[in-house]
Order: structure tokens, then sequence, then C-alpha cells
């Protein structure tokens, strides 16, 4: 009897210690990874972001219909079995208008979330590891930024400088270019206060003040030993802005400050169904459905990622 409850002893400790070895084993990202698995709904959201994208990607390839064929005989139909979404009011098909659209609204989120990412980690970074009056500085223009009202600022902006741009890189590009930087530079400010207070913290721990102390470079300090740290903070902030980023340009859009006519993205779906809610109100549910879903993807996701990422975990 002593015997078994011996033997039996020594295989829990025995399974304690591979239990103990493999949780060692794994890293940071590998535990984020299993947290993030855990969360349900991030896994959903992650599955409806890459469904949308797989659709707006592959869908034009699939769904041939031309999105700029006018046909006024069969102008605000509802869904059928020929026009699965419908068609406007220039007898298009809503659907193919939403795959092609989509690729628009999805590129101009992920480009403007990577100039927002950029000058908010440039601004923070500087600010929170030179400090002192460079901190100050930095913080105090930020401010500015944060204070100035967003939405009238980005509509003047626009306003002024489309027709400028147009004339030089032409109406699509112009466009673009236009959006995706007025974007990116007026939602830079929250991730670049994020990774300022970040920098402040680690740069008085023991790991820094050794690579210091070793004669390491302030470049080879901030890419190397504080950058690395602060990787967790950037993702949830760039997941997040990229939602922020397609809602604003389907603002611009919807006010008619956006992309141009032929061009279908999902706001501008959205100004030209306006007239159309009670006759055709297809015409707004589809797109609004699609910018509604795509969001709150992105956003169920970067829940996830803040709570998988979190070092008090």
């Amino acid at each position: 009897m002593q015997k078994l409850r011996i033997d039996s002893y020594d295989k829990s400790l025995v399974s304690m210690q591979s239990m103990t070895s493999s949780s060692s084993s794994r890293t940071l990202w590998q535990d984020a990874w299993r947290r993030f698995r855990r969360d349900r709904m991030a896994v959903v959201g992650t599955f409806i972001l890459v469904a949308i994208a797989g659709c707006v990607v592959f869908g034009p390839w699939v769904y041939r219909t031309p999105i700029d064929a006018i046909d006024f005989g069969r102008s605000m139909q509802g869904p059928s079995w020929v026009h699965f979404f419908g068609t406007n009011d220039m007898g298009q098909d809503v659907l193919a208008r939403i795959l092609s659209g989509g690729r628009i609204s999805l590129t101009v989120g992920v480009t403007a979330m990577v100039v927002a990412v950029l000058l908010g980690t440039l601004v923070g970074a500087i600010a929170g590891f030179c400090g002192g009056f460079i901190d100050t500085l930095l913080m105090r223009v930020t401010d500015v930024f944060l204070a100035l009202p967003q939405l009238p600022l980005l509509l003047l902006v626009m306003y002024l400088f489309q027709d400028s741009v147009k004339a030089i890189a032409g109406s699509k590009i112009g466009v673009f270019l236009l959006i995706v930087v007025v974007i990116g530079s007026l939602n830079w400010m929250s991730l670049a206060r994020l990774v300022r207070a970040e920098f402040l913290t680690l740069r008085s721990m023991e790991f820094v003040m050794a690579a210091r102390s070793l004669g390491a470079s302030p470049w080879r300090i901030v890419t190397v030993h504080l950058l690395p740290n602060v990787l967790g903070t950037i993702t949830v902030a760039a997941t997040l802005a990229v939602g922020t980023a397609i809602i604003t340009e389907s603002t611009l859009s919807f006010l008619g400050l956006g992309f141009p006519p032929d061009v279908p993205t999902w706001g501008r779906m959205l100004y030209d169904a306006r007239n159309y809610l009670e006759t055709a109100p297809h015409m707004a549910i589809f797109p609004g459905a699609a910018i509604f879903l795509t969001v709150l993807s992105i956003n169920f996701i970067g829940d996830g990622l803040r709570d998988a990422i979190d070092p008090k975990r």
C-alpha cells in the first residue's frame, strides 16, 4: 500500500515537472496565441474578416458581372437569382460593386493604418527615449492635434487639396493618396502617447541600463531592446486603426468628398443610396452591412489581441 502511494506521488511529480518544462519552453508569442485562440469572439472576428477579405480579393474573379454595366430596365430591383444583392438606380449589380469596392475600402484602411502607426511610433519613441525638452515639445504638438476637431478638419483638407492632387496624380490615384495621408496623419496621436508611456517605463529597467553600460548605441537600444517590447501595444493599436480608417473613408465618401462616382467604395455606395432608402433599401443595407461586419470583426480581433498580449497576464 505504501509502495503504491510512493509510485503515485512519483508519477504526479513527473507530470508536474513535464507541465512546468513545457510551459517554460513556450515563448511569449506562443502564450499569446494560445490565449487568443481561447477568446471565442476574437476567433469569430478572425473568421469573418478572413471571409470578407477572401471575397473582395477573389470574388470579382469568380463573380464576373461588370460593375459598370448599365441596364435601366432592371434599375432598383431587389435581390434575385440574377442579381443576388439587387441593382442600383442605374441597373448596376450591387454585389459586383460591393466586391470591387471592398478592395479599395480595405486597402485604404490598411494603408492609412500603416501611416498612422509609423507616425505614432516615431513620435512616441523619440519622446519617450529622449525625454526632457524634446518630450515636452512632441507631447504639446500631440495635444494640439488631439484638440483639433478631426472631422471638420478632414473635410476642409479634402475640399482644399482634392483638385490639386487630382491634377498632379490623376483622379483615382490622387484621391487615394490624399485620403490615406489625411486619415493617417490625423490618427497617430493615441498610439504616440501609448508608445511614449511604454518607453518611459522600459528605459529605466535593468536590461536597458546594462545595454548602456556595455556601450550600446541609442539606435541599438531603441531597435533591439525597447521597440520589441512595445510590439504588443503597437499591434493592438494598428488593428483598431484599420477599422477607424475604413469608417473615416466611408464618411468622406458618404459626404461626397471621397472617391469619384465611378469608384464604388462602400461609403460611396451609401452616398448613392441616400435618396432611395424607402424605394430600394437594399442599396444601403448591403454596403452598410459590409462596413458593419468588417469593423466589428476588426474590433473583436483588437480586443482579443489586447487581452492576449497584456503583460499582466
